[in-house]
């Protein structure tokens, strides 16, 4: 009786040990699951830092230009002077639209963008003329809608109107410009095709010249669409000069007084 019982004590020792033993060896399997992982995402980690920062896989190789029509996509991608062969993760897309919009004026908006793993992709819109202004040694220059000049022709393209200003070709008022093409562009065709050029003064001080001669004096380019429909009216009427800077009051002389 006293032998069956010290087996018994001696095999629940034994399974005591085994138990023991077995959670033993699960805590430490635990263990070198969370080292394993750790190790593991460390790899992963560097492995991918390296192939961002330091790999040339994802380095800058190429530039594409989208949206050139007058410039040269060559040109725009010679004015972002993107550093080929460096990170495209770290690469300055802010400083490389600077560049683009300070060298080329005719570029009026400008996207930069990464295009993994190894380009850039320059995005642009060009600037659309709707007039031309003479200025220095009577250099033709384009004018958009926003009174930013750019470009140049050797002659005045057909289409486009003319600027020109009261102090000469120095003139570089981008707000007295804007000022201009604005009263262009509300100019009902049957006018447009009178006019010769504008003669621009001021932002409050806009005359268009008809290619008879005659003289409409505009003043502003407040109240354009209200002017042109009173001049419409008013050119019925022999004059050689129309004065419609107060549409309400609109009148009509044979002199042209200098201002």
């Amino acid at each position: 009786m006293a032998r069956a019982r010290a087996r018994a004590r001696r095999s629940e020792e034994e399974r005591s040990r085994r138990r023991f033993a077995r959670r033993q060896w699960a805590r430490r399997w635990l263990t070198l699951r969370y080292v394993a992982a750790a190790l593991v995402l460390i790899l992963v980690v560097g492995g991918g830092t390296w192939a961002v920062y330091f790999s040339d896989q994802l380095s800058v190789h190429d530039v594409e230009v989208v949206g050139a029509r007058t410039v040269p996509a060559a040109q725009v991608a010679q004015a972002a002077d993107v550093p080929l062969g460096g990170p495209l993760a770290t690469l300055d897309l802010d400083a490389v639209q600077r560049r683009v919009e300070s060298k080329l004026p005719v570029v009026r908006t400008v996207e930069v963008t990464r295009q993994w793993p190894d380009g850039v992709l320059i995005t642009i819109q060009e600037r659309e003329p709707v007039a031309v202004v003479e200025q220095g040694g009577g250099q033709l220059r384009a004018v958009d809608a926003d009174g930013t000049v750019f470009g140049s022709f050797k002659r005045q393209p057909s289409g486009l109107p003319r600027i020109e200003t009261a102090s000469g070709p120095a003139i570089a008022d981008r707000d007295a410009l804007r000022e201009a093409v604005t009263v262009i562009a509300a100019l009902p065709s049957e006018v447009a095709v009178l006019v010769d050029h504008v003669d621009l003064r001021g932002v409050d001080e806009i005359d268009l010249v008809l290619r008879d001669g005659r003289l409409v004096r505009w003043g502003s380019a407040d109240g354009s669409a209200e002017k042109a429909e009173v001049l419409l009216v008013l050119l019925s009427r022999p004059a050689e000069v129309y004065d419609v800077s107060v549409p309400a009051q609109p009148t009509t002389s044979d002199r042209t007084d200098q201002r």
